[in-house]
């Protein structure tokens, strides 16, 4: 319950108390032993946008495949796109293997020791750097992800949007002074690891958060309200028509181009409904322009939210003739056990759920 009474934030004060805490309490999470950093970049980038919990299957499996950042410049972009499939945000994966090449190509294969450098690597930006560099190369620089952010601006009781850009220079200034010389690539971790288990975006648990004493929300009672949030941006809605063809047992996918949206993952054959239009008939276009022959039958529905928009997607299903004019490439025959495996992006995974189980 908030008192009215909290001490001021000492920096040095503040960071022996979030450290000791962080001895004591901190995660066991598969990239917290190491100093490596193309493994500490791979864990951030993972990181951004995406849980501990769903990252970590994913992290240990891109890792067994590309155990060097060599091994990832050298890998064909499909291949880092199967491993991503399922994790979201697929710009991530593109951008990693680019910057993997761009490693390879202007540092010999050795991550920069500066984050400006680090910043030049596609997919890096100022937060991402600064993880790298204190947790892999032990340097005092800030981090400022949503955790930190969060962490903030409740402790120094800051009531404006942190997304306006005062603010979030604020907050930088603030975050590089609380940042310590003495083993900022612990620091780095237990300030993330506050706001990821104590200081929560709803309920935190300000009891054992070390750094109660000086929390301004606390001493408020503000912790609900703090961060302030900005009004909600109106998300587009799009519906979408797809085809589950099968035939002799496989169904039919296509890739989609690499420079897109979702580029390189793959989906069943689809088209976006325009308004007003009817369903049922666009699935039969959509039929028609692939040459083939089929009895149709609406099957259900998935809904799926995607960074910038969300999708409905109308699922149809139906035994297709003979599937030989289909070559290998970018349309496939595959069957209902690889599809389970298949780098299909989100909205169109879930469609497997609709799929007859006999089959």
């Amino acid at each position: 319950m908030a008192d009215g009474r909290y001490a001021a934030v000492v920096p040095e004060r503040t960071a022996q108390r979030l450290l000791a805490w962080y001895g004591r309490s901190g995660r066991d999470l598969p990239w917290r032993n190491t100093r490596d950093p193309y493994r500490v970049w791979v864990s951030e980038i993972m990181l951004q946008q995406t849980g501990v919990d769903t990252v970590i299957p994913y992290y240990q499996r891109f890792l067994s495949a590309f155990p060097t950042v060599a091994d990832l410049a050298a890998a064909p972009l499909e291949r880092v796109l199967e491993l991503w499939a399922g994790l979201g945000y697929y710009s991530r994966a593109r951008n990693l293997h680019a910057a993997a090449r761009q490693v390879i190509e202007e540092h010999s294969g050795s991550f920069p020791a500066d984050a400006g450098a680090l910043m030049a690597l596609p997919g890096v930006g100022r937060s991402t750097a600064g993880a790298i560099m204190s947790i892999a190369f032990d340097r005092p620089v800030p981090i400022l992800d949503g955790n930190v952010r969060r962490v903030l601006c409740r402790l120094y009781g800051i009531d404006r949007d942190p997304r306006r850009r005062a603010v979030e220079n604020q907050l930088w200034e603030l975050a590089a002074a609380l940042t310590p010389a003495d083993r900022p690539h612990d620091y780095a971790q237990a300030i993330m690891d506050l706001g990821a288990t104590l200081c929560t975006p709803r309920r935190p648990l300000c009891d054992p958060c070390p750094l109660a004493f000086c929390c301004a929300a606390r001493a408020s009672g503000r912790q609900a309200e703090l961060p302030v949030r900005g009004p909600k941006k109106t998300v587009p809605q799009v519906v979408q028509v797809a085809l589950l063809l099968s035939c002799r047992g496989r169904y039919l996918v296509c890739r989609r181009p690499l420079d897109g949206m979702l580029g390189g993952l793959w989906e069943f054959p689809a088209v976006t409904l325009p308004d007003g239009a009817e369903a049922a008939s666009a699935a039969q276009r959509l039929l028609q322009e692939r040459g083939l022959r089929a009895t149709l039958r609406e099957a259900g529905q998935v809904k799926h939210a995607y960074s910038h928009f969300r999708v409905e997607v109308r699922l149809f299903l139906g035994e297709a003739d003979d599937p030989a004019w289909v070559a290998e490439g970018d349309q496939r025959w595959v069957s209902v056990e690889a599809l389970r495996d298949w780098p299909l992006h989100g909205a169109h995974r879930k469609a497997l759920t609709v799929l007859p189980p006999e089959l």
